[in-house]
């Protein structure tokens, strides 16, 4: 089996904290500078999905089928960025999938990571069997939150499953980073929930730089464009992907010296 050091499930129970942009945040950064990714989505809403230029309403193989018996390989695509982002798409059958064999996942993708420089596992917000599966496939686990107290609420609760992944079937894991993301310019009440974030997790926990609230995003996603290709009125927000990337990247080399 292929190593796995490169496998990083992206992830909270919560929905709404931008899992999704994240993932092809740091997916446009590696495209950016030549590298290879593969984009796993778990998630049955298929956002990744969607935005990679694949419809989950009409994927033949999808995430769905390779939790059953199907290849990886049959049903890795590219996407339609350009570059070397790929993709498993996720459809609305994964729904079927909350039970069944945990490891499943891990074994598919130990014949196919070693080809990619990141395989993104995008995960959907639960912390059910699809998530159990992704903890149980990754090197690498990162959590997103935004810094709004029901963000936080949830966020002990899926360290916990972090922890009892490594514990039962995965002593490889480790938890990587959180990332904060929808940082607005100026507000009193996101930096108390940082600074609340930065008592849960320990500060040095926490990657730097924060992904600030801009419309650009929203807009590269609705446009399932990647937010390196609007230049210049993209900037900030490219910015942090980038040295998020970077940050990323260091992570599995370090892990894999």
């Amino acid at each position: 089996m292929g190593s796995m050091r490169n496998v990083v499930a992206v992830l909270n129970q919560k929905g709404g904290v931008g899992k999704t942009t994240v993932t092809l945040g740091l997916a446009s950064a590696a495209e950016a500078t030549g590298r290879r990714v593969l984009v796993v989505d778990l998630d049955p809403q298929g956002s990744s999905t969607w935005v990679l230029g694949h419809d989950p309403s009409d994927v033949e193989c999808s995430t769905a089928e390779v939790f059953g018996t199907l290849p990886i390989t049959k049903a890795m695509v590219p996407s339609t960025w350009g570059g070397e982002i790929w993709l498993v798409p996720a459809s609305t059958r994964l729904q079927h999938h909350e039970s069944g064999d945990v490891g499943r996942l891990r074994t598919v993708l130990g014949a196919v990571s070693e080809q990619f420089d990141a395989v993104l596992l995008d995960c959907p917000p639960s912390l059910g069997n699809l998530v159990t599966s992704a903890l149980g496939a990754a090197r690498h686990a990162l959590i997103v939150v935004e810094p709004s107290s029901l963000s936080l609420r949830g966020i002990g609760a899926v360290a916990d499953v972090i922890d009892e992944s490594w514990e039962s079937h995965n002593p490889d894991l480790q938890l990587a980073g959180v990332i904060v993301n929808k940082v607005p310019p100026v507000s009193v009440e996101a930096d108390r929930r940082y600074d609340e974030l930065a008592r849960i997790v320990g500060r040095k926990t926490i990657w730097q730089p924060v992904i600030p609230q801009r419309v650009i995003v929203n807009q590269a996603i609705g446009e399932r464009r990647p937010i390196h290709s609007y230049g210049a009125r993209s900037g900030e927000v490219s910015s942090a992907f980038d040295k998020l990337w970077s940050r990323l990247r260091r992570t599995i080399r370090v892990d894999q010296a």
